[in-house]
């Protein structure tokens, strides 16, 4: 009876909740929501919260087109492979102390998961065969190798914080440590380091400004040039997972104490911080900010970013 019902619950957690259906829904919510509030700060009256959920079915049911050129099985397999990583993420993740799978090294295992959806999107527009994919698979690279190190300062940060004389990997443990004493944001040594994860976060996700690995308007959505149908309706999938993803990893490690002691309140909390984390990295910088140029993404995100998120390690390091 013990073996049908731990059965059961790793199944609704990894189909229902914190997998498959919520990080869908939640990750789909965001987007609508990032759309919506562009509109308006551009005086638009914008598409409806549910826009894109509606792209997604529409998508869904559209003809999906295999170039001649393209490695049929790669070229299939890529959307699915990075979905199922994002899901699998969101099971690591704690939802304010709830998490149906945790280890030790839930920070390693995320870095790695994290960068699955993106090689998947470098696997996908490789196997297309296209040429103007050839030049968005070059700009994802660049962008990977720009963002992926200030966010390892910052999650190292977080570590030495909470570990003290040793570093402590475990999401569980850091969101019990903010329990115990403050959360990490409160912390003025931490702050650098937060700002740095926000501005990781837009990158990471591919939202323009930092979308210049598609960037539609200069190479026709490079490495999605040749995705129609159900494959490009999971690749946009992921990238409103990814929202999520990485809004709630913000929450984890900065607001990690909150606990009402209700799982559903705590994940009617975490949406709503998920939410004004989206507004605040990804649509405002959307309006204000004109795409980069993959020279000076590169350039911006291992001077400013990195110094930001080092000077918190240096403080964290110290003592502070």
């Amino acid at each position: 009876m013990e073996t049908i019902v731990t059965i059961l619950t790793n199944a609704w957690s990894v189909l229902v909740f914190p997998g498959l259906l919520f990080a869908v829904v939640v990750g789909l919510l965001l987007a609508g929501i990032d759309r919506k509030i562009l509109a308006r700060m551009q005086k638009r009256k914008g598409p409806p919260i549910l826009q894109p959920t509606y792209d997604f079915f529409k998508l869904m049911g559209k003809e999906t087109i295999i170039p001649h050129a393209a490695n049929r099985k790669a070229f299939l397999i890529a959307p699915v492979l990075g979905f199922v990583s994002l899901v699998v993420l969101m099971l690591f993740i704690p939802v304010f102390g709830y998490s149906p799978f945790s280890t030790n090294g839930d920070l390693i295992i995320v870095l790695y998961l994290l960068t699955i959806p993106a090689v998947a999107l470098i696997v996908g527009g490789s196997a297309s065969g296209s040429p103007y994919a050839g030049i968005g698979i070059s700009r994802e690279m660049v962008t990977m190798m720009a963002y992926e190190l200030p966010l390892v300062v910052v999650l190292l940060t977080v570590a030495k914080k909470v570990g003290g004389e040793s570093l402590v990997f475990s999401l569980g443990e850091i969101g019990d440590w903010q329990a115990a004493n403050g959360l990490l944001i409160s912390h003025w040594a931490l702050i650098p380091a937060a700002i740095a994860m926000l501005l990781v976060i837009p990158a990471e996700v591919g939202t323009q400004p930092f979308d210049v690995a598609e960037a539609e308007t200069e190479i026709c959505e490079g490495t999605l040039v040749e995705y129609s149908g159900a494959p490009l309706a999971v690749f946009k999938l992921n990238t409103a997972i990814k929202m999520f993803v990485m809004t709630s990893l913000f929450t984890v490690l900065f607001f990690g104490g909150i606990d009402t002691g209700y799982i559903a309140l705590n994940a009617v909390i975490l949406v709503a911080i998920c939410s004004v984390l989206t507004v605040v990295c990804m649509t405002l910088a959307h309006a204000i900010c004109a795409r980069l140029k993959i020279e000076h993404l590169f350039k911006f995100y291992w001077t400013v970013v990195t110094a930001l998120a080092a000077i918190s390690l240096i403080l964290v390091w110290l003592g502070l």
